[in-house]
């Protein structure tokens, strides 16, 4: 699942910690390198998350996100506020659980 955050949700998440010293673009150069992003768009300034090999979302760890209490704003807006199906979830309670 393709996730699309914010230079703040780096920071909070913690995967760029030296965000400060960098444009949005050359930040985005060096998380790109790492594997964390797979792009960059300027004209919105979201970072898209790479995603791991099975398309699952890169914080899902065992089927758990592993960043619940700092997830990205993306993620607290879905599905309530954005998402094609308002008020829809593809997963069921069981299937997502909190660490």
């Amino acid at each position: 699942m393709p996730v699309e955050v914010t230079r703040d949700d780096l920071n909070e998440l913690g995967l760029a910690p030296e965000a400060s010293e960098y444009s949005d673009k050359k930040l985005a150069k060096i998380l790109q390198q790492r594997k964390i992003i797979k792009n960059y768009r300027a004209s919105t300034g979201l970072f898209l998350i790479q995603e791991r090999s099975d398309g699952s979302c890169y914080f899902l760890v065992n089927e758990r996100c592993s960043v619940y209490e700092k997830r990205p704003q993306v993620c607290r807006k879905f599905p309530t506020e954005m998402g094609n199906r308002l008020g829809y979830c593809p997963y069921t309670p069981s299937n997502v659980k909190r660490i």
